[in-house]
């Protein structure tokens, strides 16, 4: 009983934190401005980000493209007047008199609708070979559980980011689909070890047979879990703005993801009938032929 309040609190959570705003849509949804600049010396990121706050130019996305020296700078589409070039150019010029613009593309809002649509067919198209996969590999109802806690941990991270206006980018997309592997993998483990004591043990329910599994793969996941997101956490406060959305969007479903691949998918796949028959099929008598 505990399992299914814990479940539909966080549900009901992601869902009220979805409902009051809107999400904050980067520049690769949105579109705006790319320079591609060249510095003479080793480019102070940090410098250059404040300068343009300076200037009046909000959620400025600067970072480096293969060299120290090479620094990719979008800005937002309200900045895309025909002078912009010139204006940044100057700008950054109290940074390093020597700078130089190689290119100014203007991006405009088809091509972020294209990689919006884009970003959730990957989505769903990995959603489907999961379950698919687990669907194969040992039945569809744990496929089932497993995609509806997949959804779990989307809602959840995505509710994150629209409550707290937290820009939404490529980089989340990536952080997306890295938790949903992860959040499989968990998944898997727990199905495996479902499935293995369906066949050792053989007088008690289904429910029971499910309470054994988790305890028995618990602090292997808690484990895991913790390491992973120590990992995440140093990329959280010590890798630098260029990433920042993305560990905080791991961390946040990886958090969620360990909690629902355990009590989620299995709780779900319970709910729609798993049984030990569906996991175990029966074993067929073979006639044997009597010897004349």
């Amino acid at each position: 009983m505990g399992l299914y309040i814990i479940r539909t609190f966080n549900g009901n959570f992601s869902i009220f934190l979805l409902l009051p705003k809107d999400f904050n849509w980067g520049l690769d949804f949105t579109g705006g401005v790319v320079f591609d600049t060249h510095f003479s010396q080793s480019a102070n990121l940090e410098q250059i980000r404040s300068k343009l706050h300076e200037n009046g130019i909000e959620s400025p996305v600067v970072q480096t493209t293969g060299s120290v020296q090479d620094v990719m700078i979008r800005l937002p589409a309200s900045n895309n007047d025909s002078t912009i070039g010139e204006h940044v150019k100057s700008m950054l010029q109290n940074v390093d008199k020597d700078i130089q613009i190689r290119s100014i593309e203007f991006v405009g809002p088809n091509v972020g609708e294209e990689l919006a649509q884009g970003a959730v067919y990957a989505t769903l198209a990995t959603l489907a070979m999961v379950l698919i996969y687990v669907g194969s590999r040992f039945e569809w109802r744990l496929g089932f559980g497993s995609i509806a806690s997949l959804v779990h941990d989307v809602i959840i991270t995505l509710g994150v980011f629209s409550a707290l206006q937290i820009e939404i980018d490529l980089t989340f997309v990536a952080a997306i689909l890295s938790v949903v592997g992860y959040s499989i993998n968990d998944s898997i483990v727990v199905f495996d070890r479902v499935r293995e004591n369906f066949r050792k043990i053989r007088r008690l329910d289904t429910i029971d047979i499910i309470d054994i599994s988790l305890t028995q793969t618990l602090s292997r996941t808690i484990i895991t879990s913790v390491t992973t997101l120590v990992v995440v956490m140093a990329l959280f406060f010590f890798g630098g703005p260029s990433i920042h959305n993305f560990s905080l969007a791991l961390l946040v479903g990886i958090g969620f993801g360990t909690y629902s691949s355990i009590f989620v998918a299995i709780a779900i796949a319970y709910d729609v009938g798993l049984r030990r028959e569906h996991m175990i099929p029966p074993k067929v008598d073979k006639e044997i032929d009597e010897l004349p």
